[in-house]
């Protein structure tokens, strides 16, 4: 296949695309991403060697003001650079993954009769994908408490969010042995994403000198670049030196995460669509604390699909405390048998073969036109 991606803005939207994009090449397709200048995508998507283009494109405004109108022209103009490199380019299809950037790319697809997926990453669908539905052919979710924000819902798949295959190649006893654990004890990640969270690192901050007397408990508790050197700094002001108990590992970041997720038997983490996915893959029960400020709350959204399904707790990151997230810690790493059944529906959640199930989709729509 010959395939134009757009998608920007945040990891949620890149991460996906870029997923899809490899195995593409990887098949011997030929592959064109496009994004902004300013968001993420710009950075890792030509380190991944993917070819790169840019458009001019800001976030759609919901209220009128001069900057909505500025937005308004440079939706134009990033309409006009979208036709002109579709026209060059010449994709059999586009697939649109979120972001604003979708906006400008998908139209101008859809005005030169290009088939058009986009793929919806979170529970709440965005402002973006809602209003491309109508343009396009296809329409992936990744929950499938999505489709119900979509009108047309025969044009709807669930096809869940790709997963890097490398989850799925490393065992528990390689994972454990990658970081020096002991495979008898009970492992607990703590991620807050690639820039950590402060009120997670606040709240272990507290707890700390219960954690650490817990005799069949070892943590793995990923800070965030941001975060490290204050968790650091605080925790040694409490007297408290990790290395003499042996049985924390503090990181700022861990760039083979993989190791950690299989590592562990029960995390502590954001709800973000792509940790979502990874942790559903391998069957992964989840303290989910979302995200308070991602747009139009979804990360709450993305946590309440699993409680539901029982393969996770959520706490509101307003009502995080120290106690009350040891509470539930507690009452998880005290119960194997309740962690087991988490570990089982949370898995039932998952979708593991959601890259064969998208490139389904995509060889279908790619090979049927208009």
């Amino acid at each position: 296949m010959r395939v134009l991606f757009a998608g920007g803005g945040t990891g949620g939207h890149v991460y996906p695309a870029l997923a899809l994009a490899k195995n593409i090449v990887n098949n011997g397709g030929e592959v064109l991403y496009v994004g902004t200048s300013r968001g993420l995508e710009a950075k890792i998507v030509p380190e991944a060697g993917i070819p790169f283009r840019t458009i001019e494109v800001e976030g759609w405004q919901r209220k009128f003001s001069w900057q909505a109108l500025r937005v308004g022209l440079k939706a134009l103009q990033g309409g006009t650079q979208a036709l002109n490199i579709i026209r060059k380019y010449n994709p059999q299809l586009i697939v649109g993954t979120g972001g604003y950037v979708c906006g400008p790319v998908v139209f101008a697809g859809s005005l030169l009769n290009i088939p058009t997926v986009i793929h919806e990453q979170n529970a709440l669908p965005g402002l973006t994908n809602k209003t491309l539905a109508r343009l396009a052919n296809k329409i992936m979710i990744t929950f499938p408490e999505s489709e119900k924000y979509f009108t047309d819902t025969k044009k709807v798949v669930l096809t869940g969010l790709p997963v890097r295959e490398e989850i799925f190649r490393v065992s528990r006893e390689e994972a454990l042995k990658h970081f020096k654990l002991e495979p008898e004890k009970i492992t607990l990640l703590v991620s807050g994403g690639s820039r950590g969270a402060k009120s997670i690192n606040n709240a272990f901050l507290a707890i700390y000198p219960q954690l650490l007397k817990i005799p069949n408990l070892q943590i793995i508790h990923v800070t965030g670049e941001q975060g490290y050197n204050e968790m650091v700094k605080q925790l040694a002001l409490k007297g408290i030196n990790l290395e003499e108990y042996g049985n924390v590992i503090l990181e700022p970041y861990i760039y083979n995460m993989e190791y950690g997720l299989n590592a562990a038997d029960l995390c502590v983490g954001r709800a973000g669509a792509t940790f979502i996915a990874e942790i559903t893959a391998i069957g992964l029960p989840a303290i989910l604390i979302p995200y308070p400020f991602a747009a139009e709350n979804h990360q709450e959204y993305n946590a309440r699909s699993l409680v539901e399904r029982e393969g996770a707790q959520m706490l509101l990151d307003k009502n995080l405390t120290g106690d009350n997230l040891l509470e539930a810690i507690n009452n998880l790493i005290n119960n194997s048998q309740f962690l087991k059944r988490m570990s089982i529906n949370i898995k039932k959640a998952g979708n593991p073969d959601s890259m064969s199930k998208i490139m389904k989709v995509l060889e279908e729509v790619a090979t049927n036109k208009k």
